[in-house]
């Protein structure tokens, strides 16, 4: 589940509170290109106002107008299918004929989306199911196996752990990861004991943690859903997280630095307990080579490889091409004949 399909889940809990009729709708099937993965979801509301998104076609302005025109049952999910017919994809918008399944379940105070955001930012995996006869819902702990099912008869959708990331540094460089990070529906932590960087913390939403880095990377307890990157500087307190992290089973761990400094690091790291499998786990230098320079253009090729390792992307070695001026980027000359 993504940061999106997430605030959809708190919409739909906090509009029926305040008294208004909510559809929710869950993509359970695709054929051909679709836009938006199995599970992605869409809440409406019976005014009209939508979190999320199913299709980013007409699919929501279709919806959105049979729920003004009462065509859904208000009392038990259903099923809807686009895409069938040329004309229907064309009208749609669906890429290169694809097809869309949603379920569509009329929110009511039982359907336990207040016990599932609680499991989720609980970090539990947990899987939902949803009988379509009834209308009934249940939630089970899940597996790392669990993925969506939809028999036609009940639907399984699978619900956390959210991704979690560990910054070592409180620097600026930091802030811009971890407030990218936040919308890649990652849990941000950032671990720095120094006073002056400490002090300066202040970003919404992400604990500063005080303690030494490898006393903080042990207490996180990281899973294949954790990622650790080291932006310090100081080998001191990089080197000190890398050493838990690399042994941990956290799919990502990077860390700032030149290729020459990492390869010194690489050497200061064998001399510990680490194997050789698990030192060659580290991505230093940190990130994608996309020329970045900035802060914010570092933070992107970090998480752009954190995105592609996450996927499961084989990421080829990226040669940076040489330095070109204005008229070589425009294509154009910069005087006229």
């Amino acid at each position: 589940m993504d940061s999106v399909d997430l605030e959809v889940l708190r919409s739909a809990t906090t509009w029926l509170k305040a008294g208004h009729a909510v559809i929710l709708a869950t993509v359970v099937k695709t054929w051909g290109s679709a836009p938006r993965p199995l599970g992605a979801m869409l809440a409406i509301r019976d005014d009209g106002q939508v979190s999320g998104s199913v299709s980013g076609g007409c699919v929501e302005d279709d919806l959105i107008e049979r729920v003004h025109s009462h065509k859904f049952a208000s009392d038990k999910p259903g099923v809807l299918t686009y895409g069938v017919s040329k004309e229907q994809a064309d009208r749609f918008r669906l890429p290169c004929g694809g097809t869309l399944q949603l379920v569509l379940e009329p929110v009511k105070d039982g359907a336990g989306l207040d016990e599932l955001l609680g499991a989720i930012e609980r970090h539990e995996l947990v899987a939902r199911f949803l009988d379509i006869e009834s209308g009934k819902s249940r939630i089970e702990a899940g597996r790392w196996s669990d993925a969506l099912e939809f028999d036609g008869k009940v639907l399984k959708t699978v619900h956390g752990p959210r991704w979690r990331l560990l910054l070592i540094g409180a620097a600026q460089l930091s802030r811009y990861v971890a407030q990218m990070a936040q919308a890649l529906d990652y849990h941000v932590t950032v671990c720095d004991p120094r006073e002056e960087y400490a002090a300066a913390w202040d970003l919404p939403g992400v604990p500063l943690a005080r303690g030494y880095p490898d006393d903080v990377v042990l207490a996180l307890n990281l899973d294949a859903h954790s990622a650790v990157v080291a932006v310090t500087h100081d080998p001191k307190l990089d080197d000190a997280a890398l050493l838990e992290a690399l042994k941990s089973p956290a799919f990502y761990v990077g860390a700032l630095g030149s290729k020459a400094n990492n390869d010194k690091r690489r050497k200061r790291l064998a001399d510990f307990d680490l194997s050789a499998e698990e030192i060659a786990r580290l991505r230093g230098p940190v990130g994608l080579k996309i020329g970045s320079r900035t802060p914010p253009e570092i933070a992107v090729s970090i998480l752009a490889e954190m995105t592609a390792v996450r996927r499961g992307v084989q990421i080829p070695l990226t040669i940076e091409p040489p330095r070109a001026g204005i008229e070589a980027a425009c294509g154009v000359p910069l005087k006229a004949d």
